[in-house]
């Protein structure tokens, strides 16, 4: 079983709000943001560490200019990172915040020192991001620290996640969760393709999880019903604010009703049984039943119009019919009276 901060994968689902770039440049946006969070149900923030530095060159060439239909379309990438990373002095506060609110903190790293960094703070977890996956030698050394390690698939071929998951293996961390997730910000419903979830889970041996940017609340709890153990979505406190990643984040509200959707669906999963609960015990009494339906006099034969499979459930079982039916009654019997073998003759 993996523990990520207190939270047995598994047994309950946990379910991780992104803080990412909504914080918007403001430590005291960010902490609030944290606090909502709480109020909203999360077992855990997420940030993200990095500089934009660490994560890219200060280069306005082509290569670095974000053109593929994307909502950060014409930016250069170290412009862009620029707004969006979150301070590491923050770190320390986030960490300490959340921890107080009983939440689990914990990020994504960018770089080698990023992860040295995270291991100072005494993170419970790494999150690998999706564009990060074929970087193997970086999550080799994640893995190396011996915590659970979360890897996003979202840019990732089947061959990328094989790779990932030997590099956790080389440095013997078996601690890893794969989160279903397709890079496009925002998802389009079609390209989910959530049935993948419980085949990852057979392909790879390992728990599987989702990291989900469509609009809405759909899709994590449907993801949830097909095994997923990790349901991890964007949060705002108000998309107006804007920002990087405002469009497809959810605000306190939706994720509320996320977090409760998912507690609901977690609870209807239970297990494989047949057994009846006491309360399908109790409605079996509605059940249809052999009843007389006209008055019958002691000798006089059972036939398809004196008797019926109606409800309730206190007779004989319908499935008697037929042995009933050209026996005669012991007895007077009046219409409404439940059949039984004590006034058959």
């Amino acid at each position: 079983m993996i523990d990520i901060g207190g939270v047995k994968v598994g047994e309950k689902v946990l379910i991780v709000a992104e803080l990412s770039a909504n914080h918007l440049q403001s430590l005291d946006l960010a902490l609030k943001t944290i606090e909502a969070i709480k109020e909203a149900g999360a077992d855990a923030v997420k940030l993200q560490t990095y500089t934009p530095d660490t994560i890219t060159l200060p280069v306005k060439s082509s290569h670095f200019r974000i053109q593929e239909e994307t909502l950060w379309d014409g930016q250069y990438m170290h412009e862009l990172y620029k707004k969006a990373y979150t301070p590491w002095e923050w770190h320390p506060k986030l960490f300490e915040f959340a921890r107080q609110l009983g939440l689990v903190c914990f990020s994504s790293p960018f770089d080698r020192t990023a992860v040295d960094f995270l291991e100072e703070l005494g993170t419970p977890a790494y999150k690998v991001a999706s564009f990060e996956i074929t970087d193997v030698p970086l999550i080799e050394y994640i893995a190396s620290k011996g915590k659970p390690v979360i890897i996003s698939t979202g840019i990732a071929t089947l061959s990328d996640i094989e790779e990932a998951l030997r590099a956790c293996r080389r440095v013997g961390n078996e601690q890893v969760v794969l989160l279903k997730c397709v890079s496009e910000y925002p998802t389009p419903y079609e390209d989910v393709n959530l049935r993948t979830i419980p085949n990852m889970r057979e392909t790879f041996g390992v728990p599987v999880g989702l990291s989900d940017h469509t609009l809405g609340i759909a899709v994590p709890v449907a993801a949830v019903a097909l095994g997923a153990v990790v349901v991890e979505k964007h949060f705002i406190l108000d998309r107006s604010l804007g920002g990087p990643d405002a469009e497809f984040s959810l605000e306190p509200a939706e994720f509320k009703a996320m977090v409760e959707a998912v507690r609901q669906v977690e609870k209807a999963l239970g297990k494989v049984t047949y057994e009846l609960t006491e309360g399908q015990r109790k409605m079996r009494k509605f059940a249809r039943s052999l009843f007389v339906a006209e008055d019958i006099k002691a000798g006089e034969v059972f036939t398809e119009k004196n008797v019926k499979s109606v409800r309730p459930g206190y007779g004989l079982p319908p499935k008697h019919l037929k042995e009933v039916l050209g026996k005669r009654a012991r007895v007077d019997l009046p219409k409404g009276t439940p059949l039984s073998w004590e006034v058959i003759e």
